[in-house]
């Protein structure tokens, strides 16, 4: 079958389903994303989720437009772009029988995903059970074992812990010291100080500041105007001041997890090849 036939839904459109976006695109696949009507990426440079506020955005070599129909998203495709929806619960899925289904939300707990979605069902991280609600899971955690695929089982539950750059790890990763509504004071690939007010957060009236933990570059922080509640993962310090670029580019875990996608996607059409097609009634 042609690539450009072959349809795959990828739940989430964070900065780390980009990666697995891009990697999809580039191979000639039909990628249709689905997103929640607030995203709250981090990392916006690089999550086509964007396109939920933007309309349309770009991440590298791509293009990604917010669509409301299925036939808008065929135009995307034939124009080559990316077309993304706003449906958190999948219901598009049951309508296009999509060739594949990739649960890249990373909620760490599935929200729906289940194999009868798709000939082939693939669910990055936590909150899977490959052989049970999808037929692969990717591995998402740093280390060793980034990207395998688990034909059996679960990936390693979430520690919580962000990776370890240059020494730091949840020092480089900001949380919302209240609830509020936020308004960023620095940009994205701006460098800051420790102790820095890179941002506010504006509740009943008053101005509560969000500081740098460390001193490096702004890699990370929420949109201008969206409603946080405390605790939540507002921004991301790279203390590297030489990395720049790496503010508006896919990170290597991202593209490494990507990898693994394609892996499954394709070893799990080898795989069926020869086998008896399921029938479009049996699917939910």
């Amino acid at each position: 079958m042609n690539r450009k036939e072959q349809i795959v839904v990828v739940r989430g459109g964070g900065d780390i389903a980009t990666g697995t976006i891009i990697k999809l695109h580039h191979c000639g696949y039909s990628v249709l994303v689905l997103e929640c009507e607030n995203p709250s990426a981090i990392r916006r440079h690089v999550a086509v989720s964007e396109a939920v506020y933007e309309g349309t955005t770009h991440v590298e070599d791509i293009t990604c437009c917010l669509v409301h129909t299925i036939s808008e998203a065929e135009e995307i495709w034939r124009q080559g772009k990316v077309p993304l929806m706003v449906d958190p619960q999948g219901e598009i899925i049951s309508k296009i029988r999509p060739f594949a289904v990739v649960d890249a939300i990373l909620a760490k707990k599935n929200l729906g995903t289940h194999k009868k979605m798709a000939d082939i069902t693939v669910g990055l991280g936590p909150g899977f059970t490959a052989g049970n609600d999808v037929d692969i899971v990717v591995e998402t955690m740093r280390g060793h074992n980034l990207g395998r695929l688990i034909v059996e089982g679960r990936a390693l539950p979430n520690t919580g812990v962000p990776g370890i750059i240059a020494g730091y790890g949840k020092e480089r990763v900001i949380h919302a010291p209240e609830t509020g509504t936020l308004k960023g004071l620095c940009k994205i690939g701006d460098f800051v100080e420790k102790g820095q007010c890179i941002a506010v957060l504006e509740k009943d009236g008053m101005n509560i500041n969000v500081e740098a933990s460390i001193s490096g570059l702004l890699r990370g922080l929420i949109r201008d105007g969206y409603p946080v509640k405390k605790g939540l993962k507002i921004a991301d310090i790279d203390p590297r001041k030489s990395e720049y670029k790496n503010c508006f580019t896919v990170s290597d875990k991202a593209r490494c997890i990507a990898g693994g996608v394609l892996e499954a996607i394709l070893w799990l059409e080898q795989r069926n090849l020869g086998q008896e097609p399921e029938k479009s009634e049996d699917r939910i």
